[in-house]
């Protein structure tokens, strides 16, 4: 009771803000981190990432880890919002030299857009990096958030052009992300001497870190039995959502669909497993929701199905009576609850497999989810969030 009424007492006082605590082994609240309304927490990331003919294996690398690093990032407390963001790059007279996918918190639509990526041109040393870490700081919509962690992760092998006369050079730029509160960090593929020294300056004026992977990426690459029914398990939790809206609503949420089945397509089943665990978890409901879901808007409370006009409805509700509606959205209710529960178990015992198979190997301490895991971790600190894990969730 006494509880009850320290919250509410908090919450009047605060101007109805959201309380986080972190608690002793005891039970005692040690500390607290008030966030007002649309203040919650939030990891930015944008992975820039060289796409020329040498970086094949790590895009490979990248395309089947992207959901065990959102995994990793949210896994923070107070939980955080992620959203993610990349800048792909290569060289002029390629076929682009950037190309920017904006963040969001629809990390469906950011890794179909990195299926699509494929390594090619290049073939001199020296590429577009100026360029690519320019339209990182300012093509890319930051949040104004002071509780956000906000940080670049460049990724490339090669270094930049300085001879181009109409570049903005990366010490400017670099500053130019300081004044925003953007980290910049520096992930070298391969041993290129050249880079290397680049690479560290960026780093250190980045206020980031610097660390070297293998060509390849060096990733952890271990599949599982429960890879396969997890990514089925998944693809079941998926067929639960029902969305409703205007027409306008209906193309956007298709879009999204289309984003997702897309996804899904050339993935193996370690990343669909991957993925179904994110989407199951509090962390991962923005990706899977999206905005106008019907299923959780009801459950929730915050709609009525009596209520919304049948011409709003998904299509497959439209004609039913009302009393068959409910009975429709109650049985996705109670099969949404029963998948999550399963993907949670499933998971569990996926990431123990995991944690035994990389125990015996060595363990994973150059890989590169390890070691992106080790920046945020840091660095995210400064900004009040504590990640307990010591290692990555693989």
């Amino acid at each position: 009771m006494k509880t009850k009424i320290l919250a509410l007492v908090l919450l009047l006082a605060t101007g109805f803000a959201v309380a986080f605590y972190k608690t002793g082994p005891d039970g005692t609240i040690v500390g607290t981190q008030f966030l007002l309304p649309g203040e919650r927490p939030e990891i930015e990331v944008v992975f820039v990432l060289d796409t020329t003919g040498s970086m094949g294996g790590l895009i490979e690398a990248a395309k089947e880890k992207i959901w065990s690093i959102a995994s990793t990032m949210t896994s923070a407390q107070p939980a955080p919002l992620i959203r993610m963001g990349l800048v792909a790059y290569r060289d002029r007279d390629d076929q682009y030299v950037t190309r920017v996918i904006d963040l969001s918190e629809d990390l469906d639509s950011v890794y179909a857009s990195l299926m699509d990526l494929q390594a090619d041109g290049g073939g001199d040393a020296p590429e577009s990096v100026n360029q690519a870490l320019y339209e990182a700081v300012h093509s890319i919509s930051w949040s104004q958030n002071s509780k956000s962690y906000r940080a670049i992760f460049l990724v490339g092998d090669a270094p930049p052009h300085m001879d181009y006369q109409d570049d903005v050079k990366y010490p400017q730029i670099i500053a130019e992300a300081a004044n925003r509160g953007i980290v910049i960090n520096a992930v070298q593929c391969g041993s290129e001497p050249e880079t290397l020294g680049v690479w560290r300056q960026i780093a250190q004026l980045g206020d980031g870190a610097y660390f070297q992977v293998g060509q390849e990426g060096s990733a952890v690459a271990i599949s599982t039995p429960f890879d396969q029914k997890l990514a089925e398990l998944a693809a079941e939790l998926d067929g639960t959502r029902l969305y409703y809206g205007t027409d306008a609503d209906k193309l956007k949420q298709k879009v999204r669909l289309d984003a997702s089945a897309k996804a899904q397509e050339g993935a193996s089943s370690a990343a669909l497993a991957r993925r179904g665990a994110f989407n199951a978890s509090p962390a991962g409901e923005r990706n899977f929701l999206g905005k106008s879901e019907l299923v959780d808007d009801v459950a929730s409370g915050r709609v009525e199905l009596s209520k919304i006009d049948s011409a709003l409805l998904p299509e497959s509700l439209q004609p039913l009576a009302p009393s068959e509606r409910e009975a429709a959205v109650a049985a996705q209710v109670k099969k949404r609850a029963a998948l999550k529960r399963g993907i949670k178990e499933l998971s569990a015992q996926r990431k123990d497999y995991l944690q035994a198979q990389v125990e015996a190997t060595g363990g994973a301490a150059a890989s590169l989810d390890e070691k992106i895991y080790e920046a945020v971790r840091s660095q995210a600190a400064k900004k009040g969030f504590e990640y307990k894990s010591a290692t990555a969730d693989y």
